[in-house]
């Protein structure tokens, strides 16, 4: 739900399909098009005109047989990008052999990142499939009042600041010559051992 709405905010055409009634109800007029139907049946959908869509969500957590027969459907008649709510590993890895595009375990994800926020000095914490994350921190006091380009932080934690944010200030991109300030903020990337020794700097 919360998804349709912010595609919808965003400017998105979007078809809700729930085979709850309160819920089409809830959602009628919110969202460009909600219809009641069994999103497990393929013909309900090929008659809702599916197949035509460039991307489909199937938000489906409570009911895994549900959620596997719909996104089956979808890979059925062609839809090029399904994306699936999973709430295992199992449910997760079953989602994937069928071949949906993108697997999402929102819990899951949310946990390692609240994980990281909670025990450090991160401000925001994104990581990627390969070990690679990007934060937003507070950077230690041994850079600040010196050109990045000089405080040897690639040598010596092998990540890089990529921009920094003053306060009153956008985000802007960091170079060799920025200077950081007390107070600032910084986004780092790099391998998530090092962005997370990083962050733990005082």
């Amino acid at each position: 739900m919360s998804l349709a709405l912010e595609l919808v905010g965003d400017g998105v055409e979007v078809l809700g399909i729930d085979s709850d009634p309160k819920v089409v109800q809830s959602m009628a007029g919110r969202l460009t098009h909600v219809v009641e139907a069994d999103s497990t049946d393929e013909e309900a959908l090929r008659q809702l005109s599916v197949h035509e869509f460039d991307r489909a969500v199937v938000g489906i957590g409570n009911d895994l047989e549900a959620s596997i027969l719909t996104a089956s459907v979808l890979l059925t008649l062609g839809v090029p990008h399904v994306w699936a709510k999973a709430i295992s590993h199992s449910h997760a890895r079953i989602l994937g052999q069928l071949g949906v595009h993108h697997v999402v375990r929102p819990e899951h994800d949310m946990g390692k990142r609240v994980a990281h926020l909670v025990r450090g000095r991160m401000l925001d914490y994104i990581e990627f499939d390969d070990g690679y994350a990007i934060v937003k921190t507070r950077p230690p006091v041994s850079i600040e009042g010196k050109p990045l380009g000089e405080s040897g932080v690639r040598s010596r934690y092998g990540v890089t600041i990529v921009g920094i944010k003053r306060e009153g200030e956008d985000f802007t991109h960091a170079t060799a010559e920025t200077v950081v300030r007390p107070g600032d903020l910084v986004i780092v990337s790099g391998p998530r051992q090092g962005v997370e020794r990083f962050s733990e700097l005082a």
